[in-house]
């Protein structure tokens, strides 16, 4: 069995989860999220902590416990601190604004970029060059973060573009005459 599968999941104060069939749903003070798990995966609730087991021995339904062990952990964070994902514009004249739920961008081109956030993902500006994602749900979140960083992904000659936070930008030399 998975190593990482053999580690139960910990609800903290104020989390709860419920289970019913291969689905599993997970309630804290930042939102609700589900999941419906793959059919080899067996989840127990027990005293607040879910327990997970591959249903057969097989390598597939290991590897599955070990990735739905992970998932599960992933929601569990989400719902009790939530998730925070940062880019940064580097450009001249490169800058983003917030507005309600769409993120307005200026990247160059001849029209500005209006990119409306999905449900459960909010976004700060506290600079015109920075750009702070926040939300619930992991996977969403690094997705909404993938969609904006290709609008301008970073070219390796000036670096310019949008890139995450604390990322290295591997630069070339230019062409010699």
């Amino acid at each position: 069995m998975s190593r990482i599968a053999k580690a139960p999941v910990l609800l903290p104060k104020g989390v709860e989860a419920t289970v019913s069939g291969g689905a599993v749903s997970v309630k804290g003070g930042k939102g609700t999220l589900k999941i419906q798990l793959n059919d080899q995966v067996l989840v127990v609730n027990e005293e607040g902590a879910l327990k997970l087991s591959p249903k057969n021995n097989s390598q597939a339904a290991n590897a599955m416990a070990g990735t739905s062990r992970a998932i599960l952990q992933n929601m569990v964070k989400g719902v009790s601190q939530g998730f925070e994902r940062k880019l940064e514009l580097v450009g001249v004249g490169y800058r983003a604004k917030a507005q309600g739920k769409s993120v307005n961008l200026v990247l160059g081109y001849s029209h500005p970029i209006d990119y409306k956030l999905p449900e459960g993902v909010t976004a700060e500006t506290p600079t015109q060059t920075e750009i702070v994602l926040k939300g619930a749900d992991k996977q969403v979140l690094g997705q909404v973060a993938a969609e904006l960083r290709q609008f301008r992904a970073p070219e390796p000659y000036k670096g310019k573009g949008v890139r995450y936070a604390g990322e290295q930008v591997y630069r070339k030399e230019a062409k010699k005459k």
